[in-house]
């Protein structure tokens, strides 16, 4: 019989948070499964929720891998089952009934999932959700691109623009295995690292003529990018390294493009579990997207199956979930580079 409560970290007074032993394990609804997690990973979202009020004993985190505890009502019987490995994200840090990640158990939707392989640690999965999803949603929600499992032979060029980011390191994966020939930028230090998920070529960000390098390496055709920064003229760069006939970036924060033949446009992860939210802006339910996140959640599983993708390298940080606080300031001082904070729920004291 599982327990009726558990370690988490809250919201507290004053935009601060808490580790209690106390809080009230979730029940799953309908589509969704109780999860015991395991390791947790921590994403910028943390410290961006924190900036805004909160009421008090909400459960933070995002990132989850874990152990099926609980199927709730409306679940294929075929989908999911107790004791299965899994790892996914939730819209974390909004509600008490939706909850978080950094707990002891978590729920999720029981479609947008990933299948976590016997050959992936539990400490490497957590780390997949929202980087892996956003990084899908990015390539795919919004155009026609080569996948995976049906890759061109007409490779063109694809810019992702913060490579080294987690969904940066996930979209350089997807894109080359789609077939594309992957240009990146990143700092000198990660060049190396995007060339070993297949990068065809890295950039300095901060060199002052990048974009003129990226547009004459990719013969002035570059179409389609990525801008997983889109913070401060990142955008304006990407549109920069665009070729003479223009194209579409996808962004995973709102920016504006700086050329009217440069389609660039924001979207959220969240909007994958088909269900209307606040983030603090209203976003309706798009059932759409819904069933993007169900084939995205197969795609993922099926390739991290195969061995086909490498997982962010993670820092492992000690005592589980009781510094959490510190590690989300590290994070929001842009300490982090290339790696994924993640926590192990069983190390927390």
């Amino acid at each position: 019989m599982r327990p009726t409560q558990m370690k988490a970290v809250v919201t507290a007074d004053g935009g601060k948070i808490a580790l209690k032993a106390n809080v009230p394990v979730p029940t799953p609804g309908h589509g969704q499964i109780l999860v015991k997690v395991i390791a947790a990973a921590q994403n910028p979202p943390e410290w961006m929720n924190l900036a805004n009020p909160n009421p008090n004993d909400i459960v933070l985190g995002h990132d989850f891998a874990g152990v099926i505890e609980e199927v709730g009502p409306g679940v294929p019987q075929d989908l999911r089952k107790v004791g299965d490995r899994v790892a996914g994200f939730l819209n974390g840090c909004v509600s008490k009934e939706e909850g978080g990640t950094f707990a002891e158990y978590c729920i999720s939707d029981a479609h947008v999932l990933v299948a976590i392989p016997d050959s992936l640690s539990f400490e490497d999965a957590a780390g997949v959700g929202l980087a892996g999803f956003s990084a899908c949603q990015a390539l795919w929600q919004n155009r026609d691109l080569p996948t995976p499992l049906s890759p061109t032979k007409e490779s063109f060029p694809f810019l992702v623009w913060g490579g080294a980011s987690a969904v940066g390191q996930w979209a350089v994966q997807l894109a080359k295995q789609s077939g594309l020939q992957v240009i990146a930028t990143a700092s000198p230090k990660n060049h190396e690292l995007l060339k070993s998920l297949g990068a065809d070529a890295v950039f300095d960000y901060r060199d002052p003529d990048v974009s003129k390098k990226i547009r004459e390496f990719s013969g002035d055709k570059l179409a389609h990018a990525v801008d997983t920064i889109a913070e401060g003229d990142t955008t304006a760069q990407v549109c920069a390294s665009f070729g003479s006939k223009g194209g579409y970036a996808a962004l995973l924060l709102p920016a504006k493009s700086t050329r009217e033949d440069v389609k660039a446009e924001f979207s959220l992860v969240y909007t994958l579990f088909g269900k209307a939210f606040e983030s603090p802006l209203p976003y309706p339910a798009i059932p759409e997207h819904y069933e993007l996140g169900k084939k995205f959640g197969v795609l993922l599983s099926t390739l991290l199956r195969d061995k086909r993708l490498k997982t962010t390298p993670l820092k492992l940080v000690p005592n589980g979930l009781a510094d959490v606080e510190k590690w989300i300031q590290y994070q929001k001082d842009k300490k982090v580079s290339a790696e994924k904070i993640t926590y192990r729920i069983s190390d927390t004291p």
